[in-house]
């Protein structure tokens, strides 16, 4: 039975979109007027002839949205339910009109004879092309059940990666934020009114007081200029990130920095490593992995090296070899791997690679969060200390001279 996007108006005249299933509009009309609603629109799921955005264009998941739906589907098709019962399920348990819309375009796909990973393909911006090929090689093994497990527990594990790294970020902003701002109001309003006495008497400041007063006369003066002059090149930034040019340079910089470069290319590895890994253990073959997980990573110099080595293996050469020759996967990494190859057990050998690049990555965000901490405690003390210094060294010489 297709599925087909309405618009309506409810009792109030709130305006109101979905998605039912019926024979013809005709029907979901009748359907919508039986639940007092007063149709406005009324047009093929999925598949609309360009008057405004259509379902697939807006059609978005949360990671956490995501794996509740995959893990929801693997149970049910586990059980032994068709897969067009499953998504009908499926849709019937989620809260949001949003995602129950969805699976019911999907299925009405199903529906018409489409396979379940070409269904899942008209919503791109929901379902990326990872879980697409990853669900078709199930469709084609006869094992979709596990292979939609496995995807459940890869989008949670990410999902828990992100949130991990995420709230080890937030105590260092913060942080930052409050020291940074204490400083800027101790230098525009503390120390010149303090500072102010000691002109009006007449006494010779000392060297770090006048250097003191003139970074507070400059951020008095200028603050506001330099916070302008930020603000622009920030958004000049994002701007000349959006050019793949400059944004290619940038990511290839990002990878050589002496104290970001381990950090990105643990995230990038590690991503690569875990994508490959679920690719393969589903059934995709080596070259289009290879070529999947390459598109999943974040930085573009990375990924245009990884499109080169799937080449390289394609044409007969080893994965480990091709790897290497990228010059970013750390030994122990390319060791594993050439291990699996060798005893033709590369699946296993690239999850618990994957598992280890992981772990590791989490260590080195923990080790810096835990650093980052006491230096940035001694570093605002510091700060305050030459602060209170400027302002003390008039008064003792003034006490001095009393004396």
């Amino acid at each position: 039975m297709p599925a087909f996007e309405y618009k309506a108006l409810d009792a109030r005249g709130k305006q109101i979109q979905g998605v039912l299933e019926a024979d013809a509009p005709r029907a979901v009309r009748q359907q919508l007027r039986e639940k007092g609603l007063t149709p406005l629109a009324v047009e093929p799921a999925v598949e609309k002839s360009g008057r405004g955005p259509s379902l697939s264009a807006r059609g978005t998941l949360s990671a956490a949205d995501l794996a509740l739906v995959t893990r929801q589907m693997a149970t049910l098709i586990q059980s032994g339910i068709p897969i067009e019962q499953t998504l009908s399920v499926t849709s019937k348990q989620s809260n949001n009109p949003r995602i129950r819309s969805m699976l019911i375009a999907i299925r009405a796909k199903v529906m018409e004879g489409y396979s379940f990973a070409d269904s899942l393909g008209e919503f791109p911006r929901a379902f990326p092309r990872l879980f697409c090929s990853t669900v078709a090689a199930g469709e084609h093994a006869g094992h979709l059940d596990l292979v939609l497990n496995r995807l459940a527990d890869y989008t949670e594990s990410r999902q828990e990666s992100r949130q991990k790294i995420q709230l080890a970020a937030i105590y260092p902003i913060i942080l930052s934020v409050v020291a940074i701002s204490i400083v800027v109001f101790l230098l525009t309003y503390v120390v010149p009114d303090i500072i102010a006495v000691f002109v009006r008497q007449g006494q010779q400041l000392p060297l770090l007081t006048r250097v003191m007063l003139s970074m507070s006369d400059f951020l008095l003066s200028y603050g506001i200029y330099l916070l302008i002059a930020l603000g622009a090149g920030l958004v000049a930034f994002r701007f000349a990130m959006g050019k793949p040019a400059f944004r290619l340079r940038m990511h290839k910089r990002l990878l050589h920095l002496p104290l970001l470069a381990g950090m990105v290319r643990g995230v990038n590895t590690a991503r690569y490593a875990s994508t490959l890994s679920i690719l393969t253990t589903s059934g995709v073959p080596l070259v289009d992995a290879m070529r999947i997980a390459g598109e999943v990573l974040g930085n573009d110099y990375l990924r245009q090296e990884l499109k080169d080595a799937a080449r390289k293996v394609s044409e007969g050469g080893a994965l480990h070899r091709a790897l290497d020759q990228s010059g970013y996967f750390p030994p122990m990494m390319l060791h594993m791997i050439a291990s699996g190859e060798a005893s033709g057990e590369l699946d296993s050998m690239l999850e618990r690679t994957a598992r280890m690049q992981e772990n590791t990555l989490q260590a080195k965000i923990t080790a810096i969060v835990g650093l980052f901490e006491p230096l940035m405690l001694l570093l605002m003390g510091g700060v305050v200390l030459i602060i209170v210094m400027a302002i003390m060294l008039p008064i003792l010489n003034m006490s001095n001279l009393v004396g």
